[in-house]
């Protein structure tokens, strides 16, 4: 029977912080509210309202009678993408990647740590490659919402198809909730990066004969 201190329960924590991380920057990526455009045009031609996201944009056409949705998605060839949300497609997609590779070191490690395994090198370079990936994939989100962030600030429009009746322009436009939860999602991914960081250090594992 192997005895854990507390130091394996902040590492089963850690791995549970990635996990939820992980599911709301893919949440985040599906969602159309990164940013939210207020189009003064409804009356004439164009919706009053418009979300613009990582990989579609949802426009919503108010009137006294009904409230109508219609979404566009993006391919990734489409050329009228910005930079600003091209560099944040890409920095999201990485950062999954990353989540991957790191979930597979984590549980090569809790395997060896629950089984007692002595392999402390190895299972101590498994918490430190999940820990670098952790907080490599935190950047990258920050970073796609600081991108999407100063595009908001910088009020900069986007070239839109035809086909989406959409103008160059919002009159005005603001950060929207999917950027709020991609910011949580960075937030986990540093706490589970510093929970495994913290990992490296020698555990302590008392071993007592079954009885």
């Amino acid at each position: 029977m192997i005895l854990f201190n507390k130091d394996f329960n902040y590492q089963v924590g850690g791995f549970a912080l990635s996990t939820i991380a992980w599911i709301l920057c893919i949440t985040s990526m599906g969602l159309p509210q990164w940013r939210v455009w207020y189009l003064k045009e409804a009356a004439i031609s164009y919706p009053s309202v418009a979300f613009v996201g990582v990989w579609k944009t949802c426009l919503y056409h108010y009137d006294n009678s009904s409230n109508i949705r219609t979404c566009y998605q993006y391919s990734y060839y489409d050329t009228f993408i910005p930079l600003d949300i091209r560099i944040s497609q890409h920095l999201l997609l990485i950062t999954s990647i990353f989540w991957l590779i790191g979930k597979v070191a984590t549980i090569v490690a809790l395997r060896n740590v629950y089984r007692g395994r002595q392999e402390q090198n190895a299972t101590h370079n498994a918490f430190g490659l999940s820990a670098i990936l952790n907080i490599i994939a935190s950047s990258f989100v920050f970073l796609a919402v600081l991108c999407n962030y100063f595009s908001i600030v910088n009020k900069e429009g986007i070239a839109f198809p035809p086909s989406f009746h959409m103008p160059l322009y919002p009159h005005n436009q603001k950060a929207g909730a999917a950027m709020g939860v991609a910011f949580l999602s960075a937030v986990l991914f540093l706490f589970s990066g510093v929970i495994f960081i913290s990992s490296t250090v020698p555990l302590n594992i008392v071993d007592f004969p079954d009885i």
